[in-house]
């Protein structure tokens, strides 16, 4: 039988990368006005409707290359956070479906 005395700590494992790419497009969301937050795990982002509805949870899929949401359904490249924020503007206000 083997026993492990003193040294066994749980570490916090490191936030995935998509952590980083959520953050830019909370961000730029921000500066439009919108309520977002990223979820403990740093895996999605919540976005906020700014009037009366569900929110919208924004993952980063594809191998890193996009931001996605609806299922995977809508998406805009990670390169492009500002364009992303606004494409979600007008997706959660309504203006596009």
């Amino acid at each position: 039988m083997r026993t492990i005395t003193g040294a066994a700590r749980e570490e916090k494992p490191e936030a995935p990368a998509e952590g980083a790419e959520l953050l830019r497009l909370r961000d730029h969301l921000g500066r439009l006005g919108l309520m977002s937050e990223l979820c403990d795990a740093r895996t999605a982002l919540l976005v906020q409707r700014p009037d009366v509805g569900l929110p919208l949870w924004v993952f980063v899929g594809y191998g890193g290359a996009y931001y996605s949401w609806q299922s995977a359904e809508k998406r805009h490249p990670v390169c492009d956070a500002a364009g992303a924020a606004l494409v979600l503007a007008d997706y959660i206000s309504g203006r596009v479906f």
